[in-house]
């Protein structure tokens, strides 16, 4: 396709829309593309950009800074006092790359014997990757966007892409972190959950998985016993059984984890005790000094996720289990995702400074470290009090969500057994003996209504299927109790059709 192309060819090839996107960022995707597949021919000028303009009814000056833009990739040569043109080399690259060469037949490979463990097998949370189109969704770990400081955000982020630390952000870091944020962990952060470390005592993670996995492939051998809560975290369960043939189911009840002689075999305890997962309870300073104790005389290590930390909007929320460690048998995983978002996948280990000398180890061997920029971001999100700030109006705003889910499931679940723990952005609910979660979190998605079946989390051997938990953090207010009542009538309708059967 030459480039003397009239109006309207113009116009089909170059599509603009009125989408969030800017009309020049546009512009240089529609010509680079164009350039790309072949659609224009080498050495022909492009319309001068007040041609151009008029044609696609936009300004002179974004044609010219998208000229200018391609110039600088190479998709366009610049020739004095004759205008732009496309560059030969650039030019059909698409359609010059060869294709795909054609997979061998699946049975010419037996992958499946090949693979350690089938992963594909193990029992997960599933979670719609479209949950924010529902009108009622009662998803546990997203997060609602109106409630994120959007400005801060962008203030963050101009700043951590300024020349210097875009320079930064190319070099290879190999093991370390970004010492700004890493002082921001230590002084403004871990002091929130009553931690004091030093900064050989931190290392950045993607997230607190990513801190759970480096721990259960340093520490955990293939006769190890690692206990972890029944219920509790499917992901952290499934992490542990990759490297110990016993994972312990170990039993909790209202104050938490039973810390009795069922810990006595185990050499690593997983724990949530400040939310339970996902029962929310928090563990009672008598099972924290207890298990402590424990931990020390039978030489166990303590693998604490404090995964809801950011969500303690309780006036005086319960420290951190590593507060009280005075032996150093606690492993912190700490995680900002659940707040600044999930996507973002940033956590951080906090532990003794030999353990984080061999986990930094392990991570570069798996992936170096973190991205810088989002290390800077973070660490300035912080240093500019948009932290402290946002985590002050998320708490209320979680509160104020509490207490109306609190008030729904009173009026629409009052027989729901939930244990009334203030704290935590979900509810784990126990239903009827004959409701089975799994067909209720069917039918209610039909009608709009997301909820996580509970059964997932138990590891047996008597798994229930009637608890499911209700989280918060993204649904609005004003959908909660239209939501319950929706969910209600719902169980109503399944309870019925189980009576007649």
């Amino acid at each position: 396709m030459g480039s003397r192309l009239g109006q309207e060819a113009w116009r089909s090839l170059l599509k603009l829309s009125g989408s969030e996107v800017g009309i020049q960022a546009q512009l240089r995707k529609s010509l680079s593309s164009a350039i790309s597949a072949g659609h224009l021919n080498s050495h022909t000028p492009l319309p001068s950009s007040r041609d151009l303009a008029r044609i696609l009814s936009i300004s002179r000056t974004s044609v010219s800074l998208a000229y200018q833009r391609l110039v600088d990739d190479g998709y366009l040569i610049s020739q004095e006092r004759q205008g732009y043109f496309v560059n030969a080399q650039m030019n059909g690259v698409m359609k010059q790359s060869p294709g795909p060469r054609c997979a061998p037949d699946a049975a010419e490979m037996d992958w499946a014997s090949r693979v350690k463990m089938p992963l594909s097998a193990q029992r997960n949370i599933n979670k719609p990757s479209d949950w924010s189109r529902y009108p009622y969704s009662f998803i546990f770990g997203q997060r609602d966007p109106k409630l994120l400081p959007i400005a801060a955000w962008r203030e963050c982020w101009r700043e951590a892409q300024s020349v210097q630390n875009i320079v930064n952000a190319g070099c290879d870091l190999l093991d370390q972190d970004d010492p700004l944020l890493v002082e921001h962990l230590r002084s403004r952060v871990l002091p929130r959950r009553g931690i004091w470390a030093r900064p050989e005592n931190i290392l950045i993670t993607l997230g607190a998985q990513n801190a759970l996995a480096l721990l259960a492939q340093l520490l955990v051998r293939p006769t190890d016993t690692v206990g972890i809560e029944d219920p509790g975290y499917p992901d952290a369960r499934n992490l542990f059984e990759l490297e110990a043939r016993r994972v312990k189911p170990l039993q909790i009840d209202e104050e938490g984890l039973k810390v009795d002689s069922q810990l006595d075999d185990c050499n690593y305890i997983f724990v949530t005790p400040s939310y339970q997962s996902p029962t929310t309870v928090t563990l009672s300073s008598a099972r924290r000094r207890a298990l402590l104790e424990k931990a020390a005389r039978h030489d166990i290590v303590i693998i604490e996720d404090d995964y809801e930390s950011e969500a303690a909007f309780d006036d005086e929320p319960m420290p951190a289990l590593k507060s009280d460690d005075e032996t150093g048998c606690v492993v912190y995983c700490g995680s900002l995702s659940k707040s600044l978002g999930p996507g973002l996948r940033f956590g951080y280990l906090v532990a003794d400074a030999e353990l984080i000398r061999q986990a930094r180890a392990l991570r570069r061997l798996m992936f170096r470290h973190p991205p810088p920029l989002i290390q800077q971001a973070v660490g300035l999100f912080i240093e500019f009090g948009h932290y402290d700030s946002y985590l002050h109006r998320l708490s209320g705003a979680y509160a104020e969500r509490w207490e109306v889910m609190a008030a729904a499931l009173d009026r629409w679940f009052p027989n729901s057994g939930r244990r009334q723990t203030f704290g935590g952005t979900a509810f784990w609910i126990k239903g009827p003996e004959w409701l089975d979660t799994n067909q209720l979190a069917v039918e209610a998605r039909r009608e709009g209504i997301l909820i996580e079946p509970g059964a997932v989390h138990f590891a047996g051997p008597d798994i229930p299927d009637n608890y499911f938990r209700l989280g918060f953090s993204a649904i609005p207010n004003e959908r909660i109790d239209p939501g319950m009542e929706k969910l209600a009538r719902l169980v109503d309708t399944l309870e019925r059709a189980n009576s007649r059967h």
